[in-house]
């Protein structure tokens, strides 16, 4: 038995408290990831890859937090727990009036990109910013930033996998069963995270029109994410929803099909807008 099987035992998840404040690694990871979005936006700006002034991104780094946020919360609602949170509405955004959990827990990430699209579409009519030139412009350096919310997952020992006799399992301490696990929450952390940003961040000047990245993106994490979920643990409160398939691959499958349609239209829409100029 490796030592490392037991790491997850040994992590604290709270950072330091002060009474019944409480600094969390996972809220902690949630601020690093948009800071290192900020800071790779930033960098393609002083290369002149993102015409967006810095002021306007920080702005945008702004929403695209708060639509993270609410729309994760909602999200978490709408596709995990409806039942429950149709009793406890209140609870969606003060998960302290019951025993849901403190903080940000329960956050869907299907949830919180429906959100983060919600406020760059309102974000870029306000300011009249061409939305798909943004969204690639912004969208390769979000897989790396969402490789740290992965590990706060981790850290947290939340979204651990399934039963494994492998050697790289773990045992996490929020298993009620205390098995053997797999450490889902790295191997997307790698391959929803550090892959995919290297696929995106390798051709972010290569988009062959406006939404290309955006799609590649959609399209990326909706297979990586699909393929995992055959070792992750379903929500238990859910199981497995349709042809043996989770909550979270049908929603996967949504997002591949998304992309794909972007591909399809804004591909077309290219081609015509070419044809009108000739």
């Amino acid at each position: 038995m490796g030592w490392w099987q037991h790491i997850p035992e040994h992590i604290n998840p709270v950072i330091f408290g002060i009474g019944p404040l409480k600094l969390r690694w996972y809220g902690l990871m949630y601020l690093v990831a948009f800071f290192v979005v900020w800071r790779l936006s930033v960098w393609r700006i002083n290369k002149g890859e993102i015409s967006i002034k810095k002021d306007e991104l920080e702005q945008l780094i702004l929403w695209e937090f708060l639509g993270v946020v609410i729309g994760g919360r909602l999200g978490y609602a709408l596709f995990y727990d409806l039942p429950f949170f149709i009793k406890h509405p209140l609870s969606i955004f003060l998960p302290t009036l019951t025993n849901k959990g403190l903080g940000l827990a329960g956050m869907s990430y299907h949830g919180g990109v429906i959100g983060a699209i919600a406020a760059l579409v309102i974000f870029t009519r306000k300011r009249r910013i061409n939305i798909w030139h943004l969204a690639d412009g912004i969208i390769p350096a979000v897989p790396l930033g969402f490789t740290f919310g992965r590990i706060g997952n981790f850290i947290n020992g939340e979204l651990y996998g399934r039963e494994t006799s492998s050697p790289i399992g773990m045992y996490f301490p929020a298993d009620p069963y205390g098995l053997l696990r797999h450490p889902s929450q790295l191997y997307e952390a790698f391959f929803e995270g550090i892959v995919l940003f290297a696929i995106l961040w390798s051709i972010r000047n290569k988009d062959k029109f406006p939404g290309f990245l955006l799609a590649i993106y959609f399209i990326g994490y909706g297979a990586f994410r699909f393929f995992i979920e055959f070792f992750r643990q379903p929500d238990p409160q859910l199981g497995f929803v349709l042809f043996g398939l989770t909550m979270g691959q049908l929603l996967c499958s949504a997002m591949i099909l998304t992309g794909v349609i972007v591909i399809l239209i804004q591909r077309r829409a290219k081609v015509s807008f070419t044809s009108s100029e000739e």
